[in-house]
């Protein structure tokens, strides 16, 4: 991978950066890391915020442009729209419906089968945040004073879910069913609402 693609997926993944933080993470200079961002600005892939501090000069922070965004998007975004809308024409709302419900099963299926060696709740989270990234969705896991948050930064279905946002309802779903009655799931950030990326809090109750 070219460093111009490492630091895009870094900012998908981390959010906003500045030329000293990439310059510690990717061992190069300042004027090194300046540089590549410059470029893709010039791409129209970054765009940038310069942020007052209390000494000095303003700390310039850099972030994905909506092209950026799209660096990353399902290339076969536009075919499972097309799909869906087939879908949708020939069986009605109901089959748009089917379709999800259809996924969903399968999908949890799948991980199901993948977690049965998991007990606790670390350990399913653990594994499903695996499955989730092995999957496309540059997922993570991190711990919070309540309980654990399950980060999605990148939606490799976004085109079809904005379609039919049952798929998304469908994903939530998946969690819960294989989380257990005993832990509660919540979506607190949405790609499809426009926000950076799908971040779920969980805990056990």
């Amino acid at each position: 991978m070219k460093t111009a693609e490492k630091i895009l997926h870094k900012i998908k993944r981390e959010g906003e950066v500045t030329a000293k933080q990439l310059a510690q993470d990717f061992t190069m200079t300042t004027m090194g890391a300046r540089q590549h961002l410059q470029s893709l600005q010039d791409e129209g892939y970054l765009d940038f915020e310069d942020i007052r501090v209390k000494v000095g000069r303003p700390t310039r922070h850099w972030n994905l442009t909506a092209q950026g965004h799209r660096f990353f998007n399902d290339r076969h975004g536009d075919l499972a729209v097309h799909v869906l809308d087939a879908v949708e024409n020939l069986f009605g709302e109901q089959g748009l419906l089917k379709v999800a419900a259809e996924r969903e099963n399968k999908t949890f299926a799948h991980y199901h089968a993948a977690m049965l060696e998991c007990h606790t709740t670390l350990e399913k989270l653990t594994a499903l945040t695996a499955l989730r990234d092995n999957d496309g969705y540059m997922a993570e896991l991190s711990h919070s004073e309540d309980g654990f948050v399950l980060i999605e930064n990148h939606c490799p279905i976004c085109k079809a879910a904005t379609r039919c946002p049952s798929l998304c309802q469908s994903e939530l779903n998946i969690f819960r069913r294989l989380l257990g009655d005993g832990v509660t799931v919540e979506r607190r950030e949405h790609i499809i609402d426009g926000q950076r990326r799908c971040c779920y809090f969980i805990q056990e109750c």
